[in-house]
């Protein structure tokens, strides 16, 4: 099932959000199965291009040149350090991310609330997570 994921586009000139389709190999029941297997499509897509290395970089245009010199770091995307990531750690750290309120999971612009919160995620839906930020002072 393909689901629109909305990402925000770094370096992009008007900060905008942009979808990214996701494809998932099964239908998630509850908001914790929505969380582990977007975190296996995103440590998966990790692996693949560390794997890949220098091979599989793609000659950046003007555009994106421009874009990322903005932000002040132009970047081909490649992991130097070739290091993998562990599937089990990134999906423990996402549950317990969301379970301390660290980022918020919308399907159109309906907030999911709790892990066993669950989910009616249609083909073709919007889903969205926000990362919270501190605005000011120290975390602690």
């Amino acid at each position: 099932m393909k689901v629109k994921v909305n990402l925000k586009q770094i370096g992009q000139r008007k900060q905008r959000v942009a979808p990214v389709d996701f494809e998932y190999s099964v239908l998630p029941k509850t908001v914790r199965e929505l969380i582990a297997l977007t975190a296996e499509i995103c440590v998966n897509a990790y692996n693949e291009r560390v794997r890949r290395g220098e091979e599989g970089a793609e000659p950046l245009n003007s555009q994106q040149i421009t874009d990322m010199a903005e932000v002040g770091k132009i970047a081909f995307g490649i992991n130097y350090g070739g290091r993998e990531q562990d599937l089990d750690k990134a999906r423990e750290n996402a549950l317990q991310s969301f379970e301390d309120g660290l980022y918020r999971i919308f399907i159109g612009e309906n907030e999911l609330e709790g892990l066993d919160t669950p989910v009616a995620l249609n083909e073709g839906d919007s889903l969205t997570f926000i990362k919270l930020t501190m605005l000011a002072g120290r975390m602690w």
